[in-house]
């Protein structure tokens, strides 16, 4: 299953729990009970969050790829970085070659390219964490130059 497709049932599945969890609170509150109220105002509560997270994860992805799009239109996207034969970065390769794209970033603090390369670098390192930020910095940056 591609990460896409897997994104997609999981905003429909997550729409539907929605939907039942919504009909369910709703005869929570509808009961006047104090308790019953408070559990009712908690399944609408809990439910609004899932789905703002869920909506910044499928915005992130969306505007992730749209700059890595434009980058290799650019010819812009080779890192550099050995792979092995299924395609996956070589850590070894990433742990080497990623300061260079650390002190590019700091060279250039505000070019998106600078950070998302960055980005992607912290990715084939395994820095799933920093990688986000570094790709988030590189989406604020991009829609900044616009």
């Amino acid at each position: 299953m591609t990460t896409r497709a897997g994104a997609i049932l999981m905003a429909v599945l997550l729409a539907i729990y929605l939907v039942l969890v919504g009909w369910r609170a709703v005869q929570f509150v509808a009961t006047g009970e104090p308790v019953a109220v408070g559990i009712g105002i908690a399944l609408i509560v809990l439910p609004v969050i899932a789905a703002w997270a869920l909506w910044r994860e499928i915005a992130f992805g969306v505007q992730s790829q749209a700059l890595m799009r434009r980058l290799e239109a650019e010819d812009g996207l080779d890192l550099g970085i050995p792979t092995t034969p299924s395609g996956r970065a070589e850590r070894a390769g990433a742990d080497t070659a990623f300061p260079a794209f650390r002190e590019a970033a700091e060279a250039e603090p505000d070019s998106w390219r600078a950070w998302l390369r960055l980005g992607l670098a912290y990715d084939a390192a395994g820095d799933r964490r920093r990688a986000r930020s570094a790709v988030r910095r590189a989406i604020t940056l991009e829609r900044a130059e616009r």
